[in-house]
Order: structure tokens, then C-alpha cells, then sequence
């Protein structure tokens, strides 16, 4: 075995039969892109029954077994960048601070700067280690087009007992969102689990194999019968990648310019069509988050004061 990689081991079984070996592997473990491993295959770390199989096209069989040497990581260079961020907090432990829309929260293939961390190195004299510098004081995330309050831990004790919250779902994280279509219900708890589709893996959903547990709880705000919108406050009980855009689609209601989980100009009023042309991201805020600071057991509860361009004006039309 070669020093440091990871080594996976998958069985073929029938429903895989004469499948290419690099959708096969995108299937069976979606960590990683099907690009990534067409590109394990043209420098050997994968293989058929102890055979390197170089051709992502190859057509595997039951019965047989795929191995796939995964390469240690290579460090990845994140330096400080000068990008204005707002913070509603700080103090020695940790920061509470904005994220807009746009911005991906940490570095990654594809986005070395621009992000959160790159303008948390900048900002703060000094921001947790704990987990590696590309992902320097992150307990939480936001997508990248979804803009609200993020906690950040600037100490290695602040870091590790915030993701201890998290895990435990003692922190209170509330949500506004404009979905498409008039949701019948004030209240609502939607209990379905989720994972990376089995179809996409770009994308979350209901069908998956690694599907995990997660709940959203929602309290319906306004309706517009006339523009088919409803606006929702929600509570986030889990906190799993695209869980409130998943939810929400899953039960016909797609947030209001969210193209990757279902919205069509053609569901909502002819009005709105311009509204959706203008407003560049989809109709979610992450616009309340409250805990408990690590280290003093204060309760912290921090708003957003102004609501973003694709939630005030949609709710403004709402009335």
C-alpha cells in the first residue's frame, strides 16, 4: 500500500453490471467527482481485481472487486485577502460575522480566494488552527449563494466546544425563505432524511446512499395567492448541506429563484418574472443565530437588521 493514501474497496454487485468504472465509483462513494476519479484512473490508482484499469469507459461485472488508492490531499496555499466583512461580534474566543451572498465560506478546488476564510485571516489578528488553515475559525457553513450570521472560532477550545453545540443542536439557527406555491399549513415539521443524490452528485436529495437524518420546522409568515409565494420562517434542527432547499422542493414548494432544486419563471406570476431576472440569488436568509458563548455561558442572540434584496422585495410585493 502506498505511504499515507487511502485505500477503498467496493464489491460489484448486480445492479452495477456492465456500468463504466467511473460511474460506478461516483455512485457507490460521491465524496468525490466522477472527473476526480476518471483522473485516479489515468495515473493508476485504480483497479479491478488487483488490475490497474487506466480507461474511465471500462464495463465492470459482477462479482468482481474495485479498488481505488485515494493520494493524500495536497496542502492547499490560503493567504489573507482584504474583502470588507461585518461583524456584529468579537471577542478573544470567537466573532460573529456576515457572510454575503456569493461568497463561498472556505477555500476549495475550483475556489482558492475570495472567501470567507481568506477575509477571516485578513480581518482577525488571530483565528483557530484547529481543523486545517483552509477551513481557519469555520464551525458552520452557508451555501455559497445563501447570506446570514456565521459564528467563528478565533481558539482552539471556543472551536471545539462551538462544534460540540452544534452537534448537540443546542444552537438556535433561524432561516427566512420565499418559496414558490401557497403553503396550506402555519406550521409545519418536515422529518425526511437526505444525502448526495444518487442521480447527481452535485446535488442533494431524498434518494441516496448515504442518506442522513434531518429536520425543518417552519412557521408560515404571508401568503400571495395572486403571485403563488409564501414567506417562511425557519428552524433548522439538523444541519445538512442544502437541507432547507431539499425540504422544501421535496414537498413542491422550490425557494423563489433556486433553479437547481426546481423553481420555474413559469410557477409564478408574470410580475415576478422581472423580479427573478433582477434578483441574482435565490430567497434565503440566515437571519438569527443564537447560543451560548463556550466560555462564559452567556446566552448570545444576533439578527440580521436589514433584510437581503431576495427576501424585502419579494416580501414587500407580498404585503
Amino acid at each position: 500500500m502506498m505511504e499515507n493514501f487511502e485505500v477503498l474497496n467496493f464489491d460489484v454487485k448486480e445492479e452495477f453490471r456492465e456500468k463504466r468504472l467511473d460511474q460506478f465509483l461516483a455512485l457507490v462513494y460521491p465524496e468525490y467527482s466522477r472527473s476526480y476519479y476518471q483522473s485516479l484512473l489515468k495515473s493508476g490508482n485504480v483497479l479491478v481485481d488487483g488490475i490497474p484499469i487506466l480507461k474511465a469507459s471500462y464495463k465492470i461485472n459482477v462479482g468482481q472487486t474495485v479498488t481505488v488508492n485515494i493520494p493524500p490531499p495536497e496542502p492547499m496555499k490560503v493567504t489573507p485577502e482584504s474583502i470588507p466583512i461585518k461583524v456584529y461580534y468579537e471577542d478573544e474566543d470567537l466573532a460573529v460575522v456576515h457572510k454575503p451572498a456569493g461568497m463561498v465560506v472556505h477555500p476549495s478546488v475550483g475556489h482558492t480566494s475570495g472567501t470567507l476564510v481568506n477575509a477571516l485571516l485578513h480581518h482577525f489578528k488571530n483565528v483557530s488552527l484547529y481543523q486545517g488553515i483552509e477551513r481557519a475559525g469555520i464551525v458552520h457553513r452557508l451555501d455559497k449563494d445563501t447570506e446570514g450570521i456565521i459564528v467563528v472560532a478565533k481558539t482552539e477550545f471556543a472551536h471545539k466546544e462551538l462544534q460540540k453545540m452544534f452537534a448537540e443542536r443546542l444552537v438556535d439557527k433561524r432561516y427566512k425563505a420565499v418559496v414558490v406555491g401557497i403553503v396550506k399549513k402555519d406550521y409545519g415539521l418536515i422529518d425526511i432524511p437526505i444525502g448526495r443524490s444518487s442521480f447527481d452528485r452535485q446535488k442533494i436529495g431524498t434518494v441516496s446512499n448515504n442518506l442522513r437524518d434531518a429536520l425543518t420546522e417552519f412557521w408560515v409568515e404571508k401568503r400571495s395567492q395572486q403571485l403563488n409565494i409564501t414567506l417562511v420562517d425557519i428552524k433548522l434542527h439538523t444541519g445538512r448541506t442544502h437541507q432547507i432547499r431539499v425540504h422544501f422542493s421535496t414537498l413542491g414548494y422550490p425557494l423563489f429563484n433556486d433553479y437547481v432544486y426546481g423553481f420555474k419563471l413559469s410557477n409564478v406570476d408574470r410580475s415576478l418574472k422581472e423580479v427573478a431576472y433582477r434578483l441574482k440569488y435565490q430567497s434565503l436568509v440566515a437571519y438569527r443565530l443564537s447560543f451560548k458563548h463556550p466560555r462564559t455561558g452567556e446566552t448570545l442572540d444576533f439578527h440580521v437588521e436589514d433584510m437581503p434584496p431576495q427576501i424585502k422585495k419579494l416580501e414587500e410585493l407580498i404585503g
